[in-house]
């Protein structure tokens, strides 16, 4: 006797199909909230840490150094207050590294505070226990710490953007962090967008199909996914030491460098995103229709003129968009520039590719590590400020994406 057989219906069937769609359109809805509700915890995270109040004390008192607050005196006046109360090498040092003359009012009051006033973080409250709590936070540190003083504080500011680092949380800044980022991109994609381009139009569009070119293929793909702590110490062996007559600048005249230089950052960089940009350029150039090319064959024209006159026009809006993902992976990367060798604490600013450096990234890493619940702050401050710089940067080239899209 033969076992029974279960038949479906058209209608029943078409029931069935539509069920399961909604259950996947339930799944992947979720996955999408989950996904936002995550990003905007994380961007809550760090604006509550970059902003609220701060704890002050003071091992001089600034109302005993001027006949009037601080805050009003001249820039003269606050020199005068500085070398009243510094020693003489101390500061010789300071007019050495940047004259007086030549800071700006904000700078040399941020010196006062530092070198004279001893101005010292005794706790600090995030955003939301700042604006929810402020009464139990003002009891508990009159109870605490009576000669205290309370401030709500923007960790992200004007002058956090634009002073050096400094040993202390209250005074330091990401200027030379930013100067350092912005030299690494120029150098990384000056290198590998010509590079990764030009690869990816040979490969597409002039190699054959033989064993050495797909070896070659294979090879590229599997290096887009190999740790950023690789390149690291390739960069290391190739560009630090073997390269370090280029690196260091001494085919130059440069002398007072070594290899841990801009330079070879940027070009181990440059080899960290190589594969991305061929990869991404490969498929913009793939989608171009053949029938394009077969036109311009059709027309008369040669390889190169059809790849340079239709097929590129065409890709570079994808090449573009590949290139904005190259750039958003290069410019949050920490673990291939420690072992390139970035600084931690530089207060110099990079002035060319041989000159030592440092990036937010590494500032980020460096300041996280420490103990301090300030430092924790000008992280948070100094994350901000790098999502800004890589918004700026993708919508940079998203701008000149859709120029070239509209223009075919």
């Amino acid at each position: 006797m033969s076992a029974p057989t279960l038949t479906f219906t058209s209608d029943q069937a078409l029931q069935v199909r539509n069920r399961i769609g909604s259950v996947w359109r339930i799944i992947f809805l979720l996955a999408t909230c989950i996904g936002i509700i995550s990003l905007l915890a994380l961007l809550y995270n760090i604006v509550d840490r970059s902003f609220g109040l701060v704890a002050y004390e003071y091992k001089v008192d600034p109302a005993t150094l001027a006949d009037r607050p601080l805050d009003q005196l001249s820039k003269e006046e606050l020199v005068a207050v500085l070398q009243a109360n510094i020693s003489k090498g101390a500061f010789g040092k300071l007019e050495k590294d940047k004259p007086m003359a030549d800071r700006s009012y904000d700078d040399i009051y941020g010196l006062v505070f530092e070198r004279v006033v001893g101005q010292k973080v005794v706790a600090t409250w995030p955003l939301t226990d700042s604006l929810l709590r402020r009464s139990e936070i003002e009891a508990e540190l009159t109870e605490d710490e009576p000669q205290a003083v309370l401030q709500f504080r923007s960790w992200l500011s004007a002058d956090f953007v634009t002073r050096p680092m400094a040993s202390q949380a209250e005074f330091a800044g990401v200027r030379t962090a930013i100067l350092g980022s912005l030299w690494l991109i120029t150098i990384t994609i000056t290198i590998a967008l010509p590079i990764g381009v030009g690869a990816a139009v040979y490969l597409q569009e002039y190699a054959s199909d033989n064993p050495i070119n797909r070896l070659i293929q294979t090879n590229i793909n599997n290096l887009a996914g190999v740790p950023s702590i690789v390149y690291g110490m390739l960069g290391l062996a190739i560009f630090v030491r073997a390269w370090e007559p280029l690196t260091s600048g001494a085919l130059f005249g440069v002398t007072d460098s070594n290899g841990r230089t801009i330079l070879a950052a940027g070009l181990t960089m440059a080899l960290l995103i190589l594969p991305l940009i061929i990869i991404n350029a490969q498929e913009a150039i793939k989608a171009v229709p053949d029938s394009l090319r077969q036109a311009a064959y059709g027309l008369g024209a040669t390889k190169w003129q059809t790849v340079w006159s239709h097929v590129l026009p065409n890709a570079i809006p994808g090449i573009l968009t590949g290139s904005i993902l190259a750039i958003s992976r290069a410019i949050g990367e920490t673990a291939p520039l420690i072992v390139v060798g970035a600084s931690t604490f530089i207060t110099v600013n990079p002035d060319g590719p041989f000159s030592k450096f440092t990036a937010l990234p590494i500032q980020i890493y460096t300041w996280t590590s420490r103990p301090q619940d300030e430092f924790r702050n000008i992280a948070a401050a100094a994350i901000l400020v790098l999502l800004i710089m890589l918004l700026s940067l993708n919508s940079i080239a998203i701008i000149l994406r859709n120029r070239f899209t509209r223009r075919l």
